[in-house]
């Protein structure tokens, strides 16, 4: 997946038991690379789930327009960068599992 990157950020000193994501996005394209630690990425099409452990050397994760995802099982020492691209735009944001489900499977 070809991405001109806009923004970069960096998940990190996520407590203990703490989750993340739980959202898609209607345009945006990501890649997700773990630099430290761990992190298990739960990702979901509308139709079928599938989760993957991301640790530092494995490459990036792309994560598309149109894909749930969420963050869980944060290792301690886990820093997680993201390329995007574009800028936050809150409206490209669905947070909605069931409303998700309706958009994908329209």
């Amino acid at each position: 997946m070809p991405l001109e990157v806009k923004r970069v950020y960096w998940i990190h000193g996520t407590q203990p038991g703490i989750a993340r994501g739980f959202h898609a996005h209607r345009r945006l394209q990501q890649i997700c690379f773990c630099l430290a630690g761990s992190v298990r990425l739960v990702l979901f099409d509308g139709r079928r789930e599938e989760s993957s452990v991301l640790r530092p050397g494995m490459g990036g994760l792309a994560l598309p327009p149109g894909l749930w995802h969420e963050m869980h099982d944060f290792s301690p020492d886990c820093v997680l960068m993201v390329f995007a691209d574009a800028e936050y735009d809150e409206a490209d944001y669905i947070r909605d599992r069931d409303q998700f489900i309706r958009h994908v499977l329209g």
